[in-house]
């Protein structure tokens, strides 16, 4: 067991989910610590009982912890991280600085869960769109082999943080009243509005987060040879992402048989009746840790291909969820 545990970033939206699950799933430690900017330094905080003060983010604080779950922005997580690790203490992170090193396993719990055995001090946790779609395409990958994936997703607000959340709200409220808003996070308005980027450009006229769709599922699936085309959207929804897959596979699977093998994988639940209106919705994946798959249908333009819908809370398995998943099997892992 790790007697001394850290949730980095844990006054964040993240962070905040984290320090619940860590509660809620009765992760096994002795200690721990919250720890944050300078100006969330000195809150109180409640744990198991127990008021906890935060403290100011500082490379001597992981004196003496085992085990660390951060949530920071990628130029945190660069400087701090390594700082951590040369203390002694194993970093579950779920920033993208490290998520594409060769030295750091990136790790889904019900993906590949043996790639922990190979971290040197530091383990990844993958993008929030990413997390939702290898999830939703390995039982098919391990069934008929997945060739080409098409993916569009259409990415909540909080994706982007506390300000792109206040940029929902505010933006709605001042569009409804017929005043004006000052957008912090966006270049347009999101409100009743979506916008085809997310990210920076990359590559080809793909942007960044399109990219690291491609980067990830090829690293987590250590398979380079799945063709993956992306297109990232935000839309005007304040939690849960949702994306439309279309998948062809080497071998050719049913609608039938597609039920049958999402509905065995762990983490998925299928919600998948058009006739009664049943499919996964954001309204209905809020506060959930599995992934809602939907609509399940053949392609119409090839023989091979299977499209369905999926929906995940990104700020629980697609970040705080699954960074604790991976806690957990580091637990195991020590027993």
């Amino acid at each position: 067991m790790f007697d001394s545990v850290a949730v980095v970033g844990a006054t964040g939206a993240v962070g905040t989910i984290i320090r619940e699950l860590l509660q809620s799933r009765r992760f096994p430690l002795r200690e721990i610590k919250f720890l944050a900017s300078r100006r969330s330094a000195g809150k109180r905080i409640r744990f198991a009982g127990e008021e906890i003060t935060v403290e100011e983010l500082r490379a001597e604080v992981f004196e003496g912890v085992g085990l660390a779950i951060s949530s920071t922005p990628d130029e945190v997580a660069r400087d701090f991280i390594p700082q951590a690790v040369e203390r002694g203490c194993v970093v579950v992170d779920e920033s993208g600085y490290w998520r594409m090193d060769p030295k750091v396993p990136l790790v889904v719990p019900e993906i590949n869960p043996e790639a922990i055995h190979d971290h040197q001090g530091i383990i990844a946790s993958p993008n929030c769109s990413t997390t939702q779609m290898v999830l939703a395409i390995k039982p098919l990958h391990d069934a008929g082999r997945v060739r080409r994936v098409v993916v569009s997703t259409y990415q909540a607000t909080s994706g982007a943080g506390v300000a792109g959340s206040r940029d929902l709200e505010k933006g709605t409220a001042a569009k409804l009243a017929g005043e004006e808003y000052s957008y912090e996070c966006f270049p347009y308005p999101i409100a009743f509005n979506c916008i085809p980027q997310i990210g920076s450009h990359k590559h080809k006229g793909y942007t960044s987060e399109e990219m690291k769709m491609v980067y990830e599922t090829h690293k987590i699936f250590d398979d380079d040879s799945i063709q993956i085309c992306p297109t990232c959207v935000r839309v005007p929804v304040a939690n849960c992402h949702s994306e439309s897959i279309l998948v062809e596979t080497e071998k050719k699977i049913t609608v039938e048989q597609a039920r049958e093998l999402f509905a065995a994988m762990p983490g998925l639940v299928v919600v998948d009746n058009i006739e009664e209106k049943l499919y996964p919705m954001p309204i209905t994946g809020d506060g959930s840790d599995e992934t809602l798959i939907g609509r399940i249908r053949e392609d119409l333009s090839s023989p091979n291909g299977l499209a369905f819908w999926c929906v995940s809370d990104n700020l629980r398995k697609g970040a705080a969820t699954n960074a604790v998943q991976i806690a957990e099997l580091l637990q195991e892992s020590r027993r």
